[in-house]
């Protein structure tokens, strides 16, 4: 009997111990979140909920934390079922029997996007997190360092950026002002750099760059281009006639980027030289002849001039004996 005792007392002392043990690691046993919501996608306007499960919960705090686009600001909205901002858009609700945390977020705004954390705070330097992603889905608009002015030489490559924000991801193209064809030959180009190889002075002009996503309407801008060259010079008439004692015009076209500088010329002598007037590459300049005489007739050079290179045309006036009145004669 004595044996028998002594063995009962035993069994009993490992019974306590392991259930003592078993206890203690309950008790030692951290938190776990077991779920947490997807990645929404939502509307301006509209409501959303996450929701963030856990198990052996205990007396730890659980926080719900946005994280903004860049990760690195962050901004405490709840502790708890206790919201700590002052917002009437946001709510928390607890489930008890499943031990889930619901942050409730309506009337979303586009400043609402970013990433949404539930926290659980251990100590100072130990806490379990699991995030879930809230996208905001918003009209594009285009970015500040989009192209929209840029000189480039004749013959040189050049390339057009084009930069759009907005969810889903805008799809970006490029066409030309009136519907020009583009360098490369088509009328619209997809893609978000426009790459011109070889530039050629009928290559400048406008250039406009449309964002789209299917969210409201399409983003616009322009970028305009710049072809620096030298200039070319052509006569509107190579020949003008009229008659002693009236006016004559003398013309020329003029195509040049930057202005050049137009002059005209009768027999070595100088008669007119100004910088053009216009901010246009393609331009006319014009020389008056008032009261011809005979010694006025002959042939006149047109000449432009601009960093890049001069050029020039002949224009001859020759005597009739009528005169040719254009609008009236005098």
């Amino acid at each position: 009997m004595k044996m028998k005792r002594t063995s009962t007392i035993v069994f009993l002392g490992v019974a306590c111990c392991c259930l003592a043990r078993i206890q203690f690691a309950s008790c030692d046993e951290s938190p776990v979140i077991t779920h947490i919501s997807k990645e929404k996608i939502q509307e301006i306007g509209d409501e959303v909920e996450f929701n963030c499960t856990v198990q052996n919960l205990q007396d730890y705090p659980l926080l719900w934390i946005k994280l903004h686009k860049d990760r690195q600001d962050r901004s405490p909205l709840s502790s708890n079922t206790a919201l700590i901002i002052r917002d009437s858009r946001f709510s928390v609700h607890v489930d008890n029997e499943t031990s889930t945390n619901s942050l409730r977020i309506k009337d979303l705004q586009e400043a609402d996007t970013g990433f949404y954390q539930c926290q659980i705070l251990i100590s100072v330097d130990n806490k379990v997190t699991a995030e879930v992603e809230l996208q905001i889905r918003r009209p594009p608009t285009i970015s500040s360092n989009t192209t929209r002015s840029v000189n480039v030489t004749e013959g040189k490559p050049v390339e057009l950026h084009c930069n759009a924000d907005g969810f889903p991801v805008p799809r970006i193209s490029w066409k030309r002002e009136n519907d020009i064809l583009l360098p490369s030959g088509g009328a619209i180009y997809h893609g978000s750099v426009l790459k011109i190889e070889n530039i050629h002075r009928d290559d400048r002009g406008l250039y406009l760059c449309i964002a789209e996503n299917g969210v409201g309407e399409e983003a616009r801008a322009n970028a305009t281009v710049h072809v620096a060259f030298a200039p070319v010079v052509t006569a509107i008439r190579p020949r003008v006639g009229q008659a002693q004692g009236y006016t004559a015009t003398l013309e020329c076209k003029v195509e040049a980027h930057p202005k050049p500088v137009v002059s005209w010329h009768k027999a070595g002598a100088e008669l007119k030289k100004e910088t053009a007037k216009t901010d246009d590459d393609d331009f006319v300049d014009s020389l008056l002849r008032y009261s011809i005489g005979a010694a006025d007739f002959g042939e006149y050079i047109c000449r432009a001039e601009n960093q890049y290179g001069i050029a020039e045309t002949k224009v001859e006036l020759f005597e009739t004996i009528i005169p040719v009145c254009v609008n009236t004669c005098g």
